[in-house]
């Protein structure tokens, strides 16, 4: 037997997910976002979507009672780590870390406020279902640190994943887009409907994969780049010399070749951060005078 097959036994051993769900009295909360999966089939072909996990070092962020740890425990990768910050959850993901010694690592915490880096050693990749209401601010956070990773495979309400993968010139197309492409190559991959949940959300899903660059697509300062974002598709209604006023607006946009007329979601990510660059040079130069 080897040893994927021993690892399906043995997690095939375990009472289903439903009946661990009912023994730790588990109900999905709202106020934590919770929207369990119970389908081995679909959990299983997230997982797959990760791709080849030897040796990659998984963490599961907002694990829940398991069901998308099963899978990850059922692939070849080197360990997986649940984050789960709901103390009902944490009984029955220990059932699973039982189940397969040494291959779970159960970590009580909230990943908004938890360095994933310190959770294991490298390579790592975070494949996650995130809860709805924090999912973004958990992806901004970890591309702060984006080289700690080789990757995400992450499931978010449809409309959150089209922005992350949106093409310039798109409705959905935004401050998200840019610094989400800037570090890494996203694609949506599936949908998934709300049937799939318990209880059933209100909106449709997606899982993205999004493979952390070895360089990011263009130079630029993080901070730079975030900064011009948020100012352009802050009134992104607006012509970018309007929008970007208060850091030079038209001259601005001269300096680095992009029409005055234009408007946010008409840039490139490479636009965005020549733009960002400017606007540090710009800086730097202020700087200079304030000291002679």
């Amino acid at each position: 037997m080897t040893a994927a097959e021993n690892r399906r036994r043995q997690l095939d051993a375990l009472p289903p997910l439903r009946e661990i769900i009912a023994r730790h009295q588990i109900g999905a909360r709202k106020s934590f976002g919770q929207h369990f999966l119970f389908d081995l089939n679909l959990t299983r072909r997230i997982a797959a979507a990760a791709g080849d996990l030897s040796d990659v070092h998984v963490i599961e962020v907002g694990a829940g009672p398991g069901g998308l740890t099963r899978a990850l425990l059922e692939t070849n990768a080197a360990s997986v780590v649940a984050v789960e910050r709901d103390q009902r959850c944490i009984g029955a993901l220990r059932d699973l870390a039982d189940a397969v010694p040494g291959r779970l690592k159960v970590v009580e915490a909230d990943a908004l406020t938890t360095n994933l880096a310190d959770l294991s050693p490298p390579p790592r990749r975070v494949i996650a279902n995130l809860p709805y209401n924090i999912g973004t601010q958990l992806l901004l956070n970890w591309l702060e640190t984006s080289s700690t990773f080789i990757g995400f495979t992450l499931m978010f309400q449809r409309e959150v994943a089209q922005r992350i993968t949106a093409e310039p010139g798109s409705k959905a197309y935004g401050r998200l887009s840019v610094l989400c492409q800037w570090l890494t190559e996203a694609r949506l991959l599936f949908d998934v409907a709300p049937t799939a949940f318990v209880p059933p959300p209100s909106v449709t899903s997606a899982v993205i994969a999004m493979e952390v660059r070895s360089t990011p697509l263009a130079p630029a300062r993080q901070e730079d780049l975030e900064f011009v974002t948020r100012l352009a598709f802050g009134q992104r209604r607006k012509m970018l010399r309007r929008s970007l006023q208060s850091v030079g607006g038209a001259e601005l946009l001269a300096q680095v070749d992009i029409a005055e007329t234009a408007r946010a979601e008409e840039l490139t990510v490479h636009q965005f951060c020549a733009l960002a660059n400017a606007i540090e040079a710009r800086r730097a130069l202020r700087t200079i005078g304030r000291n002679h």
